[in-house]
């Protein structure tokens, strides 16, 4: 019988990406969540609509409260009433647009979002949970505003836990995409501290498990624009005219747009910025831009505005249009019966690129289940059902060297 470890709560919970490893693992309970629900600061509160696929999959209903403002005491009230907060653990994954170095204005300036991550030490003062998970872009911990997480660590330390943060690709646990995040533990200092690197020791994960094709090779084709009969995720924006023309003419299997400027009769579907470039010598310059994914190779990373293939290398290997909301997420770590609900197609692909892949947050509450109950998990029970990842794809590094040598 699964011994039962506790409530788990989800602050910027979005879609339910980070939730939903926990609400797999038997030992653990979603008892509650909060986000706002901001697509972008100007489109104002509710605009992306993630409580309603959190909902639809955890079963939970998201508060949606701005948690820059709301006090965490009623939020504590809403999640628990009157009774003391009993929380195991703490999911906690404020905005990373302010620190990725994605966004340009980053190097100089201060987003005003970066202030959240130090706001969650006043949900862990009174929430009091036993174990602090969060994840977000390398830059928290090593870019030019990493004040905030060191403010963090700080208060979280005069609070009785201690802190750990490293910077991973996650293509080495078993996500078919080379997302590189830095994941954050705080355990309360009576407790062991374990991280993801533990949980990892002596064990690799086969690198065919982590392509694009392994992941998203056997989905039916769809034509751009229109929708699976089987499936409402399976969709993609629509392309037509010279948008559709210039992707016809990007080699199949990893083209991208510096190949359009290699072949002269092909230059006619290059658009001033890809011009610009070529006059700067610059042509590695946001070459993943109109680019199509490896069949062979994991994706790269996955962000939010990933609903158009001008803005990185989101074209279907093969297929002359977008990749679907339903490839994106298998890549994203989702299982394939994950629902996504909305009406705005370019909302759910912000709910896929905007969230932690499950198929890590599921390691994450098998790394806390250790934490907590001191049984270190089989490397095969780590492994979230119907996700590209499979038990055998895990591999002992013993092994793997005495493979090596025959």
């Amino acid at each position: 019988m699964t011994e039962y470890l506790g409530d788990v709560a989800d602050l910027f919970s979005g879609g339910g990406g980070m939730s939903f490893g926990f609400a797999a693992h038997p030992s653990f309970e979603m008892v509650g969540a909060a986000d706002v629900e901001v697509g972008k600061p100007s489109t104002g509160h509710g605009a992306i609509g993630c409580n309603s696929t959190y909902e639809a999959n955890m079963k939970v209903r998201p508060l949606p409260v701005d948690l820059g403002v709301v006090d965490p005491q009623q939020i504590a009230s809403e999640w628990f009433g009157q009774q003391r907060p009993d929380l195991s653990v703490l999911l906690a994954c404020p905005p990373c647009t302010g620190f990725s170095r994605a966004v340009h204005t980053n190097y100089v300036a201060d987003d005003p979002r970066n202030s959240l991550v130090v706001r969650v030490a006043d949900f862990a003062k009174v929430l009091n949970p036993q174990i602090i998970l969060m994840e977000n872009v390398p830059q928290l911990v090593n870019g030019n505003f990493r004040f905030h997480f060191h403010s963090l660590r700080q208060r979280l330390n005069d609070y009785g836990y201690k802190v750990h943060a490293n910077v991973h690709r996650l293509d080495e646990f078993g996500l078919p995409q080379t997302r590189e995040r830095a994941l954050v533990i705080a355990v309360k200092n009576h407790l062991p501290l374990y991280t993801i690197e533990d949980l990892w020791a002596g064990w690799r994960v086969d690198p065919e498990a982590t392509t694009v094709r392994r992941a998203i090779g056997d989905l039916p084709p769809v034509a751009a624009g229109e929708t699976h009969p089987d499936d409402n995720a399976h969709t993609s924006t629509l392309l037509a005219g010279e948008s559709l023309e210039r992707l016809q003419a990007i080699p199949k299997n990893g083209g991208s747009w510096p190949d359009l400027y290699r072949d002269p009769d092909k230059q006619k579907y290059m658009i001033p910025s890809m011009w610009t470039a070529v006059k700067r010598g610059r042509l590695n310059s946001h070459c993943d831009v109109y680019g199509r994914m490896d069949w062979d190779r994991p994706a790269l990373t996955i962000k939010r505005e990933c609903s158009h293939i001008g803005n990185g290398r989101y074209a279907h290997p093969e297929q002359d249009r977008q990749c679907t909301v339903r490839e994106l997420a298998t890549l994203q770590g989702f299982p394939r019966t994950y629902r996504f609900v909305g009406t705005s197609r370019k909302n759910l692909y912000r709910q896929v690129g905007d969230a932690v892949p499950p198929l890590i947050s599921f390691q994450l509450a098998c790394l806390a289940s250790w934490i907590l109950s001191g049984s270190r998990p089989n490397m095969s029970d780590i492994v979230l059902g119907d996700t590209s990842l499979r038990a055998t794809d895990i591999v002992s590094r013993e092994t793997q060297l005495m493979i090596s040598s025959c």
